[in-house]
């Protein structure tokens, strides 16, 4: 099945449905046992709510389609996703190796409370490549990759990385949230976990938190095990908003990624830029990896304002917007803007000038470039 396809085909199952075309919303806590026999021997499909339904098996077995997972987990949010990926991973004792341009929240857990729990965490150059080889330790037992990385959008050599890691016997586990399965498809370019933050694409309408967590066979039953333990689960109606989400997320990222290499485009022609991060575009040092394992972009990308502009600079730029929000996420269909800071990192920052965020939404992208094109000349005041 092509992508689209099996977005709306997958998950679901009219025939035992009573002919109904979304599957039913199962909420429930208690699941009953016909005879005493079954609940000894636990002869039932299910058990408890929080460890299955109908409703759960639906999404997880569409995301397990798209992701060719040999299981996947959902979690009540993105972040419980990359920490509950990163517990089923890690023990106390291990070192960890995280790509410095990781999601910064991951950082704080691997910086809190992996530290407390006995992990050390390494924070890498996301351009490394195979040069990762000399960072392995005896101790190494996993790898976080995310590419793009959140800001700035380094590209990072998955492949090379996850050669050199199986090599030495190490789990790689990626944040897709970015491209999803639709653009890029860890697992088949032989990363062990594959992340994504649902709140994202997945949903597509700003309106629930979700992360799912999928596995290949090596690392499903030590992700399975974890995510039990944790007592982690989603509400059903949530669930069943990503399900309707998930049907329309092909269709909605073309629109996204059209839109985002307009604007990364426009942004380029302006004086007052200094670079647009967007590993679509030629000009970004990441395109040739980019283009080489990825089959398309999202709508989110940064840019970088030559120098010189100070914050009040910025903030009369931000008020003269309209169409654009400013909010912490991404992936809904309306348009959003924030500044960005990544000088906390382990690395040196390599923006001289002040940075932003875009996510372009579904507008019409003639009025999103005629928003950004009457807010510019706040910059100079």
């Amino acid at each position: 099945m092509g992508p689209n396809t099996a977005l709306v085909a997958t998950g679901r199952d009219p025939l035992q449905q009573h002919g109904f075309v979304n599957p039913p919303t199962y909420r429930g806590s208690t699941v009953l046992y016909p005879n005493a026999e079954d609940l000894f021997a636990h002869r039932n499909k299910y058990s408890y709510g929080r460890r299955g339904s109908p409703t759960i098996d639906a999404l997880t077995g569409a995301i397990n389609e798209l992701e060719g997972a040999a299981g996947t987990v959902l979690t009540p949010s993105g972040l419980s996703a990359v920490t509950t990926a990163m517990l089923s991973a890690v023990r106390a004792g291990d070192h960890f190796l995280v790509v410095d341009s990781a999601y910064n929240p991951g950082r704080h857990f691997c910086d809190t409370t992996l530290k407390d729990f006995g992990v050390e965490t390494t924070y890498y150059d996301p351009l490394v490549g195979a040069g990762i080889a000399d960072l392995i330790r005896p101790n190494t037992k996993a790898i976080l990759t995310e590419s793009p990385g959140s800001l700035t959008f380094d590209v990072q050599d998955v492949p090379a990385i996850v050669e050199v890691a199986h090599r030495a016997g190490v789990l790689v586990l990626m944040d897709n949230t970015w491209a999803t399965p639709l653009f890029f498809k860890p697992l088949e370019h032989g990363v062990d976990i594959s992340i994504q933050a649902g709140t994202k694409y997945i949903s597509g309408h700003s309106d629930i938190m979700i992360g799912t967590v999928s596995a290949n066979r090596d690392a499903w039953a030590r992700l399975h095990n974890t995510h039990g333990n944790l007592g982690l689960t989603v509400g059903p109606d949530d669930i069943s908003l990503a399900l309707r989400g998930l049907r329309t997320m092909g269709i909605r990222l073309a629109r996204h990624q059209e839109t985002g290499f307009a604007l990364a485009r426009w942004l380029q022609s302006r004086p007052e830029v200094a670079q647009v991060m967007h590993p679509g575009l030629e000009t970004d040092p990441g395109h040739a990896i980019w283009k080489r394992d990825f089959s398309g972009a999202s709508g989110l990308f940064g840019f970088e304002l030559r120098e010189g502009y100070s914050q009040a600079d910025i903030e009369r730029f931000l008020n003269s917007l309209t169409l654009y929000g400013m909010g912490y996420s991404w992936g809904g269909f309306e348009s959003l803007i924030i500044p960005f800071d990544t000088r906390g990192r382990s690395l040196p920052s390599r923006f001289k000038g002040r940075t932003l965020r875009i996510h372009a939404g579904l507008e019409d992208v003639e009025d999103l470039i005629a928003d950004l094109d009457r807010a510019f000349p706040a910059l100079r005041g």
